[in-house]
């Protein structure tokens, strides 16, 4: 008999600011975001920024709460081991920005360009991802826990060991994607609007595969009919 694939893994709950190994560090942001600067161990909250300005800038170190972000550009920014809570994002330009060790909480995420994104071990908790472009975006080791994900869109992206306990899935994209370790089980809901086919490689449940049986038959070109 087949080996059965272990359950998926759910990672640790959320840390609470204080609760930061850098937290006794934390000094106030001064000023504005600006692009090209480096921000270590800066404190950024209660906060609105209108088109801010932070492409190629690098955040260590940082936590974020309770800040909102309307526009603006953030290419090729830097995220590492950075800590966001409250955190909204609409309409920002984050193309080709990298992301190490990064935890996201209770946060919101919309019509974000995030194309060529490369994150490393980031966790999503409660978040809201409503149509993020992150197509060719690379994701290793990365959680979205009891998140929704609408209109999200991983075409042509790779996904490596990544995770979707307790979130629920609708309308996502998925065309050409590359997939290994990816564990769908934990999904509440698998809403799969196109690419059927990027699915290879992916780990899910009986009932999802009931689920999905219509749209993978319509993608491999099976009729399916009953009867004469």
């Amino acid at each position: 008999m087949g080996r059965t694939p272990a359950s998926p893994w759910c990672p640790p709950p959320p840390r609470a600011l204080a609760g930061l190994p850098y937290a006794g560090h934390l000094r106030p942001l001064d000023g504005q975001l600006v692009s090209e600067e480096r921000y270590d161990t800066v404190l950024i909250e209660g906060r609105d920024f209108e088109e801010a300005d932070g492409g190629d800038a690098s955040l260590i170190e940082c936590a974020l709460s309770s800040v909102a972000f309307n526009g603006g550009r953030f290419r090729r920014a830097r995220f590492s081991d950075v800590w966001l809570h409250t955190v909204r994002w609409v309409g920002t330009d984050l193309a080709e920005t990298n992301w190490l060790d990064a935890e996201v909480v209770a946060s919101a995420f919309a019509g974000l360009e995030m194309y060529g994104s490369e994150m490393r071990r980031v966790t999503f908790y409660n978040c809201k991802l409503d149509a993020v472009n992150l197509r060719s975006a690379t994701l290793r080791d990365v959680s979205f826990v009891d998140c929704v994900l609408r209109d999200a869109d991983f075409g042509g992206a790779g996904l490596a060991n990544v995770t979707f306990p307790g979130s629920t899935l609708e309308k996502v994209r998925f065309g050409n994607a590359r997939m290994t370790g990816v564990d769908l089980r934990g999904a509440v809901a698998l809403g799969i609007a196109l690419g059927q086919d990027g699915l290879h490689g992916a780990t899910i449940s009986s009932t999802q595969l009931l689920d999905l049986a219509p749209q993978l038959a319509q993608a491999l070109g099976i009729t399916v009919q009953d009867g004469d």
